[in-house]
Protein backbone atom coordinates (compact mmCIF):
# COMPACT_ATOMS: atom_id res chain seq x y z
CA UNK A 1 0.00 0.00 0.00
CA UNK A 2 1.25 3.27 -1.04
CA UNK A 3 0.95 6.10 2.08
CA UNK A 4 0.11 8.58 -0.71
CA UNK A 5 -2.91 7.20 -2.21
CA UNK A 6 -4.52 7.32 0.70
CA UNK A 7 -5.06 3.24 1.86
CA UNK A 8 -2.25 2.76 3.95
CA UNK A 9 -3.33 2.98 8.05
CA UNK A 10 -2.55 6.30 9.65
CA UNK A 11 1.20 5.72 11.32
CA UNK A 12 -0.11 5.86 14.46
CA UNK A 13 -2.16 3.01 14.01
CA UNK A 14 0.73 1.41 12.51
CA UNK A 15 2.62 2.28 15.71
CA UNK A 16 0.37 0.82 18.29
CA UNK A 17 0.27 -2.31 16.28
CA UNK A 18 4.11 -2.63 16.64
CA UNK A 19 3.46 -1.63 20.28
CA UNK A 20 4.38 -4.72 22.65
CA UNK A 21 2.51 -2.96 25.39
CA UNK A 22 -0.69 -3.95 23.73
CA UNK A 23 0.04 -7.34 23.54
CA UNK A 24 1.65 -7.52 27.04
CA UNK A 25 -0.56 -6.94 29.03
CA UNK A 26 -3.11 -9.33 27.98
CA UNK A 27 -0.74 -12.13 27.59
CA UNK A 28 0.59 -11.95 30.77
CA UNK A 29 -2.74 -11.99 32.61
CA UNK A 30 -3.72 -14.21 30.73
CA UNK A 31 -1.29 -16.69 31.13
CA UNK A 32 -1.30 -16.02 34.86
CA UNK A 33 -5.09 -16.63 35.27
CA UNK A 34 -4.87 -20.06 33.09
CA UNK A 35 -2.34 -21.11 34.94
CA UNK A 36 -3.73 -20.91 38.80
CA UNK A 37 -6.74 -21.81 37.14
CA UNK A 38 -5.31 -25.65 35.99
CA UNK A 39 -2.92 -25.79 39.15
CA UNK A 40 -5.65 -24.57 41.43
CA UNK A 41 -8.95 -26.65 40.29
CA UNK A 42 -6.65 -29.48 39.66
CA UNK A 43 -5.11 -29.74 43.32
CA UNK A 44 -9.02 -29.18 44.00
CA UNK A 45 -9.15 -32.82 42.14
CA UNK A 46 -11.64 -31.40 39.58
CA UNK A 47 -11.97 -32.88 36.38
CA UNK A 48 -11.01 -31.74 32.77
CA UNK A 49 -14.67 -30.68 31.69
CA UNK A 50 -14.71 -28.07 34.81
CA UNK A 51 -10.90 -26.67 34.03
CA UNK A 52 -12.17 -26.77 30.28
CA UNK A 53 -15.43 -24.44 31.66
CA UNK A 54 -13.09 -22.02 33.93
CA UNK A 55 -10.21 -21.73 30.61
CA UNK A 56 -12.94 -20.91 28.03
CA UNK A 57 -14.85 -18.37 30.43
CA UNK A 58 -11.47 -16.75 30.81
CA UNK A 59 -10.69 -16.93 27.07
CA UNK A 60 -14.40 -15.22 26.33
CA UNK A 61 -16.06 -13.22 29.36
CA UNK A 62 -12.59 -12.56 31.66
CA UNK A 63 -11.07 -11.51 28.03
CA UNK A 64 -13.77 -9.22 26.99
CA UNK A 65 -13.77 -7.52 30.94
CA UNK A 66 -10.54 -7.30 30.34
CA UNK A 67 -10.10 -5.83 27.18
CA UNK A 68 -12.98 -3.05 27.80
CA UNK A 69 -10.91 -1.89 31.15
CA UNK A 70 -7.66 -1.43 28.40
CA UNK A 71 -10.20 0.17 25.96
CA UNK A 72 -11.25 2.91 28.94
CA UNK A 73 -8.24 3.13 29.63
CA UNK A 74 -7.08 4.13 26.46
CA UNK A 75 -9.64 6.57 26.27
CA UNK A 76 -8.65 8.35 29.87
CA UNK A 77 -4.91 8.85 28.33
CA UNK A 78 -6.80 10.93 25.40
CA UNK A 79 -6.54 8.34 22.98
CA UNK A 80 -9.20 8.62 20.05
CA UNK A 81 -11.28 6.12 19.31
CA UNK A 82 -9.57 4.23 16.46
CA UNK A 83 -6.52 3.94 18.26
CA UNK A 84 -8.11 2.85 21.64
CA UNK A 85 -10.04 0.38 19.40
CA UNK A 86 -6.82 -0.97 18.11
CA UNK A 87 -5.73 -1.54 21.60
CA UNK A 88 -8.58 -3.19 22.54
CA UNK A 89 -8.44 -5.81 19.98
CA UNK A 90 -5.04 -6.88 19.94
CA UNK A 91 -5.68 -7.08 23.99
CA UNK A 92 -8.13 -9.64 23.06
CA UNK A 93 -6.19 -11.74 20.26
CA UNK A 94 -3.19 -11.90 22.79
CA UNK A 95 -5.06 -13.47 25.71
CA UNK A 96 -7.62 -15.41 23.41
CA UNK A 97 -4.01 -16.99 21.70
CA UNK A 98 -2.52 -17.85 24.87
CA UNK A 99 -5.77 -19.04 26.78
CA UNK A 100 -5.95 -21.38 23.48
CA UNK A 101 -3.00 -22.63 24.39
CA UNK A 102 -3.84 -23.93 27.53
CA UNK A 103 -6.81 -25.54 26.67
CA UNK A 104 -4.85 -27.17 24.08
CA UNK A 105 -2.96 -28.45 26.33
CA UNK A 106 -6.05 -29.74 28.91
CA UNK A 107 -7.55 -31.08 25.90
CA UNK A 108 -4.76 -33.42 24.46
CA UNK A 109 -3.02 -34.11 27.83
CA UNK A 110 -4.03 -36.57 30.50
CA UNK A 111 -4.93 -33.84 33.60
CA UNK A 112 -1.88 -34.94 35.86
CA UNK A 113 0.73 -34.08 33.19
CA UNK A 114 -1.40 -30.86 31.71
CA UNK A 115 -1.05 -29.49 35.16
CA UNK A 116 2.59 -29.82 35.50
CA UNK A 117 3.10 -29.26 31.18
CA UNK A 118 0.17 -26.09 31.45
CA UNK A 119 2.80 -24.76 34.48
CA UNK A 120 6.21 -25.15 32.66
CA UNK A 121 4.39 -23.64 29.49
CA UNK A 122 3.24 -20.82 31.64
CA UNK A 123 6.32 -19.91 32.97
CA UNK A 124 8.45 -20.21 29.84
CA UNK A 125 5.99 -17.61 28.01
CA UNK A 126 6.67 -15.08 31.38
CA UNK A 127 10.21 -15.59 31.19
CA UNK A 128 9.95 -14.72 27.36
CA UNK A 129 7.85 -11.80 27.96
CA UNK A 130 10.01 -10.52 30.90
CA UNK A 131 12.97 -10.74 28.44
CA UNK A 132 11.24 -8.91 26.09
CA UNK A 133 10.26 -6.51 28.31
CA UNK A 134 14.30 -5.85 30.05
CA UNK A 135 15.81 -5.47 26.40
CA UNK A 136 13.00 -2.81 25.51
CA UNK A 137 13.92 -1.18 28.70
CA UNK A 138 17.40 -2.12 29.07
CA UNK A 139 17.15 -3.64 32.38
CA UNK A 140 19.36 -6.82 33.73
CA UNK A 141 16.72 -9.61 32.15
CA UNK A 142 17.98 -11.92 35.01
CA UNK A 143 16.40 -9.77 37.14
CA UNK A 144 13.56 -8.87 35.67
CA UNK A 145 12.55 -12.76 35.25
CA UNK A 146 13.41 -13.78 38.36
CA UNK A 147 10.82 -11.05 39.94
CA UNK A 148 8.28 -11.52 37.36
CA UNK A 149 8.22 -15.36 38.00
CA UNK A 150 8.41 -14.93 41.80
CA UNK A 151 5.30 -13.03 41.63
CA UNK A 152 3.55 -15.40 39.20
CA UNK A 153 4.81 -18.50 41.50
CA UNK A 154 3.15 -16.75 44.57
CA UNK A 155 0.51 -16.54 42.89
CA UNK A 156 0.17 -20.19 41.12
CA UNK A 157 0.85 -21.36 44.72
CA UNK A 158 -1.83 -19.42 46.15
CA UNK A 159 -4.19 -20.90 43.63
CA UNK A 160 -2.69 -24.90 44.57
CA UNK A 161 -3.48 -24.11 48.40
CA UNK A 162 -6.59 -23.09 47.76
CA UNK A 163 -7.72 -25.66 45.77
CA UNK A 164 -6.26 -28.22 47.81
CA UNK A 165 -8.40 -26.90 51.25
CA UNK A 166 -11.60 -26.40 49.08
CA UNK A 167 -10.82 -29.97 48.02
CA UNK A 168 -10.17 -30.72 51.92
CA UNK A 169 -13.11 -28.98 52.87
CA UNK A 170 -15.78 -30.56 50.46
CA UNK A 171 -14.23 -34.19 51.20
CA UNK A 172 -13.13 -34.36 47.17
CA UNK A 173 -12.11 -38.43 46.72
Amino acid sequence: MNPKDGNAPPRRVRTELADMRNYIFGSSAAIITDVSLIVGLGSARAGKGPILAGLLTIAVADNISDSLGIHLYKESEGYDQKLSFVSTVLNFLSRLLISCTFIAIVLVLPMAQAVYIGLIWGLLLIVFISYLISRRNKDNPIKEIAIHVLVAAVVIALSRWLGHEIAVYFHAP
